[in-house]
């Protein structure tokens, strides 16, 4: 039961900020930058390159990996378990076939602990020629960049403990075919784990652009509207709803935008891009998508195309490379800062509503219904006009109260409903959609 003062606070208040720096650390620039350029020690992390080699090559980078999540269970009680996924791939950019490996760091959660939530980055790095295994890769911010901050997020995170479990993933072969980000989206079908968020982490450590634009307060988070799980029947009930822009995706994205609102010392604005990725190209939270699983992808508010897959160069006074020197160290800090506050209030909140259906055909009024969640200490209702992409209005419902609410005045044609899940402590759920069926 809420304690009164609480209730009252949650009823009339918005919920408490996800990241609290009495709390929790901020990023530390220094860790970030040492864990890239040690990253960029191993001369190459391409896929292909030695499993073996204890000084260069992926496996090297890997082995370093679960070596800094051992270091950091450590200084938490043993509060990680560290394990490796693997599997054998095969494609054009491996013709022979490749063993990928992601290393995994897993902080149980106290609640269920099939609710995961998922931060990873890729390990791997390459060149111009995707092939070229021999040459040197530092891939300083494609994608040590990622792969720091996933160790950094893993730091801070696992100094409390959370309701969700949370999932630490360095994944390998995003360049050869985002195997990594498949084999992390099957070990979690394969774990039953209930995915409420994954967050994929490529390329954000970088401010300059390649026209020379700097950009250092806004980094863009990529989110999918209709669900690349859907079959067409769910589509077509997602079309007649009107829900194209409110998928678990796009939800999770304004949890993002949400996340930065409630911090605004960490200083970014979150450019909530409505398409999957960048334009034709690709990222390991894909896989996610496909299988059903709310997932985004961070990345840097501009890029620098002469330091990313280059071969190292200098042509005509012009340096390629994917190199240290070319990184904003504090900005990184600040996207690790962003991730933390986003899941540390997932981590830390109950379970999105599975469904939520509204009523209100021929009505003046509109009723929404949803799915109790276990342990949620209250709802929030959402709802805004159809012509909108923005919740404008809100209501706290006790979860004491039925899981029911009769808006009058609100017409259904006119208006979107979403509802999510409050912890006591204030943390929210993503949004789940007013009207489609539930997920299968």
């Amino acid at each position: 039961m809420i304690k009164q003062s609480l209730l009252a606070a949650l009823l009339l208040a918005a919920p408490a900020p996800a990241f609290a720096k009495d709390e929790t650390p901020a990023a530390d620039p220094a860790r970030l930058k040492a864990a890239v350029e040690k990253l960029v020690s191993f001369g190459t992390r391409h896929t292909l390159s030695s499993a073996t080699d204890p000084r260069r090559g992926i496996g090297a980078a890997r082995n370093w990996g679960a070596t800094e999540f051992e270091r950091i269970s450590k200084a938490c009680g043993g509060c990680l378990k560290v394990e490796r996924i693997a599997d054998r791939f095969e494609g054009p950019r491996a013709p022979a076939g490749v063993i990928v490996e992601n290393v995994l760091a897993i902080q149980p959660g106290s609640g269920d602990p099939a609710h995961v939530i998922m931060i990873a980055g890729h390990i791997d790095s390459r060149v111009s020629d995707p092939m070229n295994f021999t040459a040197d890769a530092p891939g300083a911010n494609d994608d040590a960049s990622g792969t720091a901050l996933v160790l950094e997020a893993a730091r801070l995170l696992s100094k409390q403990k959370h309701r969700a479990t949370i999932v630490y993933a360095l994944l390998s072969g995003e360049e050869q075919g985002l195997w990594g980000g498949k084999l992390l989206a099957k070990h979690a079908k394969d774990q039953n784990w209930q995915v409420a968020a994954m967050l994929n982490n490529d390329i954000v450590g970088g401010t300059h652009g390649t026209d020379g634009t700097i950009v250092d307060n806004r980094v863009r988070v990529f989110s999918e509207g209709i669900r690349a799980s859907e079959d067409l029947a769910a589509q077509l009930a997602r079309r007649g709803i009107g829900g194209e822009d409110d998928g678990p995706s796009r939800a999770l994205a304004k949890a993002a935008i949400r996340a930065g609102e409630n911090n605004p010392a960490i200083g970014l604005e979150v450019l909530a891009v409505r398409r999957p990725d960048r334009f034709r190209r690709g990222g390991d939270h894909l896989p996610s998508l496909e299988l059903g699983y709310p997932a985004i992808r961070f990345t840097v508010g501009i890029e620098d195309y002469d330091h990313q897959h280059q071969d190292l160069r200098t042509e005509n006074g012009r340096k390629y490379g994917d190199t240290v020197d070319e990184m904003n160290f504090p900005y990184l800090a600040r996207v690790t800062a962003l991730n933390v506050a986003l899941a540390r209030e997932l981590a830390d909140a109950p379970p999105a509503p599975l469904s939520v259906s509204i009523d209100g055909a021929v009505s003046s009024n509109t009723t929404v219904t949803w799915s109790p969640i276990k342990d949620a200490a209250a709802y929030r209702l959402y709802w805004r006009r159809a012509d909108r992409s923005d919740w404008s209005d809100s209501r706290i419902i006790s979860s004491s109260a039925p899981a029911e609410v009769v808006l009058p005045g609100v017409v259904v044609d006119d208006h979107f409903f979403g509802v999510s899940a409050l912890s006591a402590d204030g943390s929210e759920s993503i949004v789940t959609f007013g009207g489609l069926p539930p997920a299968k």
